[in-house]
Order: structure tokens, then C-alpha cells, then sequence
């Protein structure tokens, strides 16, 4: 973080947290070690970046926090009972991030992407993006600039009051009945 802070001229403003896993694991057969696998990366992770920045961001007058987290914060899928857990701790985190570090100034939110295309994805899974396609209002799987698109709104003055809100970047898909 001093060294990103280095490189801001000595001020860090903005901290986007994004580094997660997805394995697929069904919980019957999971081990608690490949339940903290995945919440320790995912939901660790966000805790120590988000400190180490806050210290930074507090003597600077305050910043912003964005920790990616997942539609699945919302809405399980098989096999992702560990990620699920992890990402819905995010979100969480955000919110409790927003309360404590509100008086510093600092802003804390989570943007919750939906499926995103990546090379091999059509490929590996075509019946889910099939599916994604046709449940999105837009028609289309998310690109990352949308993702990051959502960060930068996130992080910058057009967001100064937005501080503990959950972000759905998903296309629409969300907003789709279930019944």
C-alpha cells in the first residue's frame, strides 16, 4: 500500500480489492481446509487490503474502497457454498467498512458482477452462457471494462456520497422474476 501510495504522490485514494477463487466443491463432500481456502483468500484478503489502505487514506483526508464481490452474494449456485459464503462476507465487510471509516472519510461499497466473458468461457460452459445471454435484459455477458467502469464511478467524486452499497453489475439479470 506505501508503495502504491509512492506512486499516487504520496496519497492513496482509491483501493479496489479483486482477488478471489471459485472452486467448485459440493459442501457434502467439502473439508474445512477447502472452506478456508477459499474464504481465507477471499474474505481475508479484503480484510488486510482494506486496513493497510484505510491507515494510508486516514491522514490524506479519506478515499475510497471497492471490494469486488459476486452476484452469488445474493444467490447461490450449486457447488459454490464456499464462495457464496465468501462473497456475501464481502459485501458485509463493505458495509461495516462504510460505518467505521465513514468519520475518516473514507467510502467502502462492493461491486457484484455478474457472469463476465473471458477466452474459453463459450467454450467450457456453453449452456451457462446461453442461459446468461437470454436471462440478461441487455442480452450479452458482462466485459470487464464494465466491471471497471463501475470502480471508477465508485472512486470518483460522482460517488461521494455512496458508501456501503452494494454495486449489481449483471446486465439486468437480477431484475429478471424468478416466478
Amino acid at each position: 500500500m506505501a508503495e502504491a501510495a509512492r506512486w499516487g504522490g504520496g496519497r492513496l485514494t482509491a483501493l479496489v480489492n479483486c482477488a478471489g477463487v471459485q472452486p467448485v466443491q459440493e459442501l457434502a463432500g467439502m473439508t474445512a481446509a477447502e472452506w478456508r481456502a477459499v474464504v481465507d483468500t477471499n474474505t481475508t484478503g479484503v480484510f488486510a487490503c482494506t486496513r493497510a489502505a484505510a491507515e494510508l487514506m486516514r491522514p490524506a483526508g479519506g478515499g475510497s474502497v471497492t471490494h469486488i464481490a459476486s452476484v452469488e452474494a445474493r444467490s447461490p449456485a450449486p457447488g459454490h457454498a464456499h464462495y457464496c459464503a465468501s462473497e456475501a462476507a464481502v459485501v458485509m465487510h463493505a458495509r461495516a467498512a462504510a460505518l467505521e471509516y465513514g468519520p475518516w472519510g473514507i467510502r467502502a461499497n462492493t461491486v457484484s458482477p455478474g457472469l463476465i466473458e473471458r477466452e474459453g468461457l463459450e467454450d467450457a460452459w456453453p449452456e451457462g452462457v446461453r442461459r446468461w445471454r437470454r436471462a440478461s435484459a441487455v442480452g450479452r455477458l458482462g466485459r470487464p471494462e464494465d466491471v471497471g467502469d463501475a470502480c471508477v464511478f465508485l472512486a470518483s467524486r460522482l460517488a461521494s456520497w455512496v458508501t456501503g452499497h452494494d454495486l449489481v453489475v449483471d446486465g439486468g439479470v437480477s431484475a429478471r422474476p424468478t416466478w
